[in-house]
């Protein structure tokens, strides 16, 4: 693998890159640079997950000029969480480079953004709709706009922005330089290439580069009416110090998370029906680890990069090979090791080999954690944090209070109790998570949206969920 000192960048860029970590360039970091530093348009067929962010950024930041204070370089992405992250990213790459990125997206005061505007920041991040709307307002204006990027353009499109994207193209010059990135190439997207590119050089990372191998990758098979309860055991034998589960639904993720929060978790969910507000207290607990458990459904997910998930589960199995190379990229990271989890129902398991086999990956199956199994795991690491505890020392302050419980008790019974009170056992919690059937990969989800021609429609149909029975038991 290329080093970026091999790279050519200049020595602004190469100290920020060391800063963050990084020594050797991704796949696709290796093959774009180089190409988009000679001006050419890119089509870069890459997951999340892959560096693609640094594979634009780092172009951008040597062609910026400092000395005008226009926007010159423009990244479009489907989501607030990407936009944000995106516009970081850049910011940490320019540290030493007086290069300034300012994100722009829904839910965030446009007055707010328009004072950001007039700071003149030379690069912009945002969201399709939202930098259309500035644009029409004229607070931004990209006649000097050398550069755009299109930043998972498949997910804009299903999110029906195909229209808002050709409009924001429109209003760039002509000769711009145009990266585009997607994780599939449908066929709105070749569209949207011949129509605004100039013979783009095609750059494609294949999935068995885009599976890290520090991931962990089995599957258990379980009914349905099962899942949560096995979940619960596998978070308990697990350990995960920071997990992401991933729901088909909204109404899923608010199942599960309200359920796990009754059994003792300390869990958080996060979907399309939040408000920006809500979205960004859940993201905050997560990433400060007041919460460490997110439950979300892909969408929500899309661009979300909080370092140190050790955990993905996939609740639902994914519709398709895309899907799971996205999930558990959240795992695996930055030299780490990750583990990715898939629940497989009994009549799925075909579903299961087509993703082995379109993702180029084994996943392994593993036997169930009994009950007893899970239990006496769960009673190991909590005897191990109260041994902890003791050793710090830090509980003076209880020593009048347990003095007075031992007069009145034995002291096995107490620590007994204490062990009880530390494992957050709700043995009297009962839960319920609604059976959803899984619907056929090749048939969307019913879902209104706009279609790739702007209308209005429904793609696909909607497999109506059956009640499920309450769950009651330990684990």
């Amino acid at each position: 693998m290329t080093t970026f000192y091999e790279l050519g960048i200049s020595e602004s860029l190469q100290r920020a890159v060391t800063d963050m970590g990084f020594e050797e360039t991704s796949s696709i970091q290796e093959k774009a640079i180089p190409v988009a530093l000679t001006g050419k348009d890119i089509i870069g067929q890459a997951q999340t997950g892959t560096g693609k962010t640094a594979a634009f950024a780092i172009p951008i930041l040597e062609k910026v000029d400092t000395t005008k204070e226009y926007v010159q370089a423009l990244v479009i992405a489907p989501t607030r969480e990407l936009a944000i992250q995106v516009s970081e990213e850049i910011n940490r790459l320019a540290k030493y480079m007086g290069i300034r990125s300012l994100p722009i997206y829904g839910g965030q005061s446009i007055d707010h953004q328009i004072r950001g505007l007039k700071t003149r920041p030379h690069i912009i991040t945002g969201t399709p709709g939202r930098l259309l709307d500035h644009i029409k307002r004229k607070t931004l204006r990209l006649d000097c706009t050398f550069m755009v990027v299109l930043d998972e353009a498949d997910e804009m499109l299903d999110m029906g922005f195909l229209e808002d994207i050709e409009q924001i193209l429109k209003e760039a010059p002509v000769g711009k330089q145009t990266l585009l990135f997607s994780a599939t190439m449908p066929k709105p997207i070749q569209n949207l290439a011949k129509k605004f590119m100039s013979n783009p050089e095609i750059i494609k990372i294949q999935a068995k580069e885009v599976t890290s191998p520090a991931v962990e990758q089995v599957y258990y098979e379980v009914n349905e009416r099962q899942k949560f309860d096995v979940l619960c055991r596998l978070l308990d034998v697990g350990n995960p110090e920071l997990a992401v589960i991933f729901g088909r639904t909204k109404r899923r993720v608010d199942e599960l998370s309200d359920a796990l929060n009754k059994r003792g978790y300390l869990a958080g969910g996060l979907h399309g029906d939040l408000n920006q507000r809500q979205r960004d207290v859940v993201m905050n607990k997560f990433r400060e680890g007041s919460i460490d458990i997110l439950v979300a459904t892909d969408v929500a997910a899309r661009g979300i990069d909080v370092s140190g998930v050790t955990h993905v589960y996939n609740f639902d199995i994914p519709q398709d090979p895309e899907s799971y190379v996205h999930r558990i990229g959240r795992t695996g990271r930055a030299g780490k090791t990750g583990v990715a989890v898939t629940f497989v129902m009994p009549r799925k398991t075909g579903q299961l080999r087509s993703i082995e086999k379109a993702a180029k990956v084994k996943i392994h199956r593993k036997p169930i954690p009994t009950v007893t199994e899970a239990m006496e795991f769960k009673q190991r690491m909590t005897s191990e944090k109260l041994i902890q505890l003791a050793e710090e020392g830090d509980y003076l302050q209880f020593k009048q209070t347990a003095s007075e419980l031992l007069d009145q008790y034995d002291s096995i019974t107490l620590v007994s109790v204490a062990l009880k009170l530390l494992m957050k056992e709700q043995m009297d919690e009962t839960v319920q998570i609604t059976t959803e059937e899984t619907r056929d990969s090749k048939k969307p989800e019913r879902k209104e949206r706009r279609n790739y021609n702007g209308n209005k429609g429904f793609a696909g149909r909607n497999t109506k969920g059956k009640r499920g029975r309450t769950s009651s038991s330990l684990l």
